[in-house]
């Protein structure tokens, strides 16, 4: 089973990668972005047995940090 893992910040955690990206694109003349948050994408292929519970240990244990981030489990 092949599984998307997306990890974002927490809303009001402080993004410096999303501000340089943000100030990057104005520099290229790219106007009317009004905010920029860069997060991360990843894909596991997973057997399909694995349980929901395990998908979401493995995300708390290790994929995310769930103090300063959030995710979310899409399966493709």
């Amino acid at each position: 089973m092949k599984l998307r893992i997306i990890v974002t910040l927490k809303p009001g955690v402080l993004d410096p990668q999303g501000r340089a990206i943000h100030k990057a694109l104005g520099g290229l003349g790219f106007a009317g972005v009004n905010d920029v948050r860069a997060g991360k994408l990843i894909e596991l292929d997973v057997a399909d047995d694995t349980s929901d519970a395990a998908i979401d240990e493995m995300c708390r244990k290790l994929l995310a940090n769930t103090v300063i981030e959030n995710y979310r489990v899409e399966r493709a």
